[in-house]
């Protein structure tokens, strides 16, 4: 696996990607998620051309297997989106992503990682949590954590419960490829 920059063709697949990733959600009764729209192309080249989309791309085909958006939020590196095609789950896709995004953000100065999740969905909170994510709780929510968990409400998404997440990123570098260390 390879992680690279999306390509300005690759877009479209990443919806169709984003898709694929949204129906294992269908079999936890969150139908809603599951239809959800993916990211609009525009939103997905304003990540692009920021330098903050990012894919794995599977050996050989180098085709997008998962990937990730993120922007600077507060202080930290926002995860806005991670997704893995389901027949690619359980590579390490997504944890390789993460990292890759965590040293994006030492090389910006940013000490930390934040994302909004599901809490009881597994692939979710109790995943980041294994990843060294903390629950951050009400009062540590920054302005824009708040403005991101209202958006969130307001589109619905706060019918299952949801929470905040911070990993704070060590100084140096790391190695081992996991965001956590």
């Amino acid at each position: 696996m390879r992680i690279r920059p999306a390509a300005p063709a690759e877009l479209p697949a990443l919806q169709d990607l984003e898709r694929a990733a949204g129906a294992p959600f269908r079999d936890l009764g969150m139908a809603e998620i599951a239809d959800d729209e993916p990211p609009a192309l525009e939103v997905l080249e304003r990540y692009r051309t920021s330098g903050r989309c990012w894919v794995a791309a599977g050996e050989g085909h180098g085709r997008p297997l998962a990937y990730l958006i993120a922007e600077p939020v507060d202080g930290a590196l926002h995860v806005e989106q991670v997704s893995v095609h389901p027949d690619a789950a359980r590579r390490g896709m997504g944890r390789t992503l993460l990292a890759h995004a965590a040293h994006r953000a030492r090389e910006e100065g940013l000490p930390a990682l934040t994302l909004t999740t599901f809490t009881e969905v597994p692939w979710n909170a109790p995943y980041y949590a294994r990843l060294g994510f903390r629950t951050l709780s009400e009062p540590e929510l920054t302005p824009g954590l708040r403005r991101i968990r209202a958006e969130e409400t307001a589109h619905g998404l706060d019918r299952w419960p949801r929470v905040c997440m911070r990993l704070e990123l060590p100084r140096g570098e790391t190695t081992s490829g996991d965001p956590s260390r």
